[in-house]
């Protein structure tokens, strides 16, 4: 019999019996370890061997416990010895044997189930420390189950969404944002000035050396001014702010990076201009709903972004001059009074029905 693992109950875990009322009773019915009556319970309890010679006389006294009952009526146990099981300071249980008839186990009878005992000790801690271990290793192998096909799915996000959508899925943990689905967005669209000019002149390590400390600065800036979509195309970068990536201020937000980009786009312009290249760089942002989401075939997905909003920042950039950032009217109203600007009137863009109220960025 061994403690249960709340240390509630005493409970039968093996017998050499195949059939008995007896064993059958305790199976059904643990020791309490708070009943005083029960001789097991008392045995683990005092961790001392207790031997009883004649159960029948004890099962005839007044305070007879249901445990006495039970051992006399159910098998006619006569001589009943208990050896508890020691482990450190205290009893984990206890091996019961007996006798259906009067004669007591002697002295050395004992000391051979003290020794069974503390043997069967090791061995109960031995199975205790096994299955933990299995436990342990199932519950690692299914961790490393889960860790590799988080990786490899990660792995396949990132070869084909951009890192920040494929961060931003692996985040939530679902994939519910990439089907198409409509979000308030800023989207910013840059170039270079005079970029196919310069690569019909340029030679082509020149125009990759360009394009490379280009695109490494905007990079960083990007990630700077937490830009989510970011897509390229020769020296075209689109940045959407708000989706996947979640901003308090996204028009905000592109407005700045803008001129953080400007800022920049100075300086390696002026670089550039004294080795004979002559490159600007311009800016067009709007600000409303586009529809965004995955586009593509298996194996060559993008995120990317749709709409009439996409659309003005593309125009914007497009007919910006070197160091300008055009803005549409909504992201004018969302960053008034943070920045300063010039309206540049209304202006027709194709595709767009109405002429567009534009304003371009001061310099400070």
């Amino acid at each position: 019999m061994l403690r249960s693992a709340d240390d509630r109950h005493l409970h039968l875990v093996a017998a050499n019996v195949e059939q008995s009322g007896y064993v059958d009773f305790l199976r059904a019915n643990p020791h309490s370890m708070k009943d005083k009556a029960s001789l097991s319970v008392e045995a683990v309890r005092s961790m001392e061997v207790r031997q009883y010679p004649d159960i029948e006389a004890l099962a005839g006294g007044t305070a007879i416990s249901e445990q006495l009952k039970n051992t006399w009526e159910l098998e006619r146990m006569r001589t009943l010895l208990y050896v508890p099981l020691i482990k450190g300071d205290r009893a984990i249980g206890a091996i019961a044997l007996y006798r259906l008839h009067v004669e007591e186990f002697s002295e050395d009878d004992i000391d051979i189930l003290k020794l069974f005992a503390a043997q069967a000790v090791i061995a109960i801690d031995n199975v205790r420390q096994f299955k933990a271990l299995e436990a342990l290793n199932a519950e690692l192998g299914d961790r490393v189950r889960s860790q590799v096909g988080e990786l490899e799915r990660i792995g396949r996000l990132k070869r084909f969404l951009p890192a920040a959508v494929a961060d931003a899925v692996v985040s939530a943990g679902d994939e519910s944002m990439l089907p198409s689905h409509r979000a308030l967005v800023a989207t910013l669209f840059c170039d270079l000035r005079g970029f196919t000019a310069f690569c019909e002149s340029a030679e082509p390590e020149e125009t990759i050396e360009v394009l490379q400390t280009y695109h490494q600065e905007m990079s960083d800036l990007i990630d700077q001014y937490g830009g989510g979509v970011d897509q390229r195309a020769g020296d075209g970068i689109m940045v959407i702010f708000n989706d996947p990536i979640p901003a308090d201020d996204p028009a905000g937000d592109a407005v700045q990076l803008a001129l953080a980009m400007r800022d920049k786009m100075r300086e390696l312009c002026a670089r550039w201009k004294k080795l004979g290249h002559r490159l600007g760089f311009g800016v067009g942002i709007s600000f409303g709903y586009a529809t965004v989401g995955i586009v593509g075939s298996a194996g060559r997905y993008d995120y990317t972004a749709s709409g009439t909003t996409i659309n003005t920042a593309a125009r914007l950039c497009d007919m910006a001059a070197n160091d300008d950032i055009l803005i549409s009217p909504r992201t004018w109203a969302a960053v008034e009074g943070t920045v300063k600007a010039e309206s540049r009137g209304g202006i027709e863009m194709k595709g767009i029905r109405e002429p567009v109220d534009v304003f371009a960025i001061l310099s400070e």
